[in-house]
């Protein structure tokens, strides 16, 4: 029999609690490895304001935890602020932690803001941007006079959306042409999501840029209501692509007041040519730069040496791309007071939690069973290979015989990995 609160209180003691209901039933156990892994990336993502996790938990997993909790549960877990594991690491460790990152940058474009997130997102450490700067003009003085903020050569216009998926930006990027590697991308507007970053064989193929705008639809189950690219020829079948799944699934929005496809100048595209600049800075020019260490090791008139670069430098720029997406979505851009789009968060977290930042999803559905089937009449996966797939198959089979693992597939290891793979490959 439950006493009520007035006999407990005659024996002694007052029982707030007297039916025994946890008020927080819904929080997961301090033991729910889902919570830790998700806690963990989160930290990796250099997400660690207790307010935005806790929005974030609920709106990505539907899972409701106070930010008392949350701080409990990270402090559990060993993840620590900035300032506290700046203060008990030693400064050798940190040091090593800053070195390694420099080292994937031999062009120095890369400033104690951006290599703080390069770290967490390695490591899942987070140091100080204050340290970090000291030891960065300790350690490299030059880097800080030759840095200067190229960003802003850029006209800025501003750039309107209701929200995620109103409007994609696609265009290719053609640094890396001249050594092999063209690249293609989709960024969403609203955001500024990098939605898809791909190397391919050729960017201006036509139905190679068609099919990775299906590849893009058919993984986000959906397509914007407008797609915008620059005028180049290799664009104009994504326009019949949209333009005519616009017309099969969103009739209500007739193509001739919104179109479905829209052409523009690079300079006006602006979403993705700024997101071009930076990955240039941040990256493209250290590829080029890596590329140039194996002039000695690499012939590229030997059948049997282009083969195998294609398979392994294509494989390794691919994981290169895939981790600079999620870098910049990760990314905390500057607070703008003048932008009619989220700023002052990472496109990552406007994304998850667009309401708050006052957007509206406008993903248009489509049905996938056709979304694949147009894919395979464009050719399939065989569009964007660089090699075939019985070569493909081999390349992985001696990639993993000699004991080779994911780290290996880098690109300060790139001419490494490629002398101890030449002969083993057939020829």
């Amino acid at each position: 029999m439950v006493k009520s609160n007035a006999d407990n209180a005659k024996d002694g003691f007052y029982n707030r609690n007297p039916l025994g209901k946890n008020q927080h039933g819904d929080c997961p156990s301090l033991d729910d490895e889902k919570v830790a892994t998700i806690l963990r990336d989160y930290n990796r993502r250099n997400i660690v304001s207790k307010k935005t996790i806790k929005a974030l938990l609920l709106a990505e997993h539907n899972i409701k935890m106070s930010e008392a909790t949350i701080t409990r549960r990270r402090q559990a877990l060993g993840l620590h602020a900035s300032g506290a594991t700046t203060k008990t690491m030693s400064d050798t460790i940190k040091r090593q932690l800053i070195l390694d990152q420099m080292a994937k940058d031999p062009t120095s474009h890369q400033g104690p803001r951006i290599i703080k997130e390069n770290i967490a997102l390695d490591t899942g450490i987070h140091l100080t941007r204050d340290w970090i700067t000291m030891e960065m003009r300790l350690i490299d003085p030059s880097g800080f006079e030759s840095r200067s903020p190229t960003a802003k050569r850029i006209h800025r216009v501003a750039v309107v959306a209701l929200g995620p998926h109103y409007r994609w930006s696609g265009d290719g990027h053609d640094k890396l042409v001249k050594i092999g590697w063209p690249i293609w991308g989709v960024r969403d507007v609203w955001s500024g999501k990098w939605l898809g970053l791909w190397v391919v064989p050729d960017n201006r193929l036509k139905v190679a840029t068609a099919y990775l705008f299906l590849k893009l639809v058919e993984e986000l189950g959906g397509m914007p209501i407008q797609m915008v690219t620059d005028c180049g020829s290799e664009t104009t079948k994504i326009y019949g692509v949209a333009t005519a799944l616009r017309e099969i699934f969103n009739p209500d929005l007739p193509v001739s007041e919104f179109p479905a496809h829209r052409f523009m100048r690079s300079v006006n595209n602006i979403t993705i040519e700024r997101g071009w600049l930076r990955l240039r800075l941040q990256w493209g020019d250290n590829v080029l730069v890596f590329w140039e260490a194996g002039r000695d090791i690499y012939n590229p008139t030997d059948p049997q040496q282009y083969e195998l670069v294609q398979w392994l430098w294509s494989t390794i720029i691919q994981k290169e791309l895939d981790t600079l997406k999620a870098r910049f979505n990760d990314h905390k851009v500057r607070f703008d007071a003048d932008k009619l789009i989220p700023s002052g968060v990472s496109p990552n977290v406007a994304y998850s939690l667009m309401e708050k930042y006052g957007g509206e999803d406008c993903l248009q559905p489509v049905d996938i069973t056709i979304i694949k089937q147009l894919k395979e009449e464009l050719g399939g996966d065989d569009i964007i290979r660089f090699v075939g797939a019985e070569y493909e198959a081999k390349a992985v089979s001696v990639f993993h015989d000699l004991g080779l693992t994911d780290d290996d597939l880098s690109l300060q290891r790139a001419w490494h990995v490629f002398s101890l793979m030449l002969p083993l490959m057939p020829l």
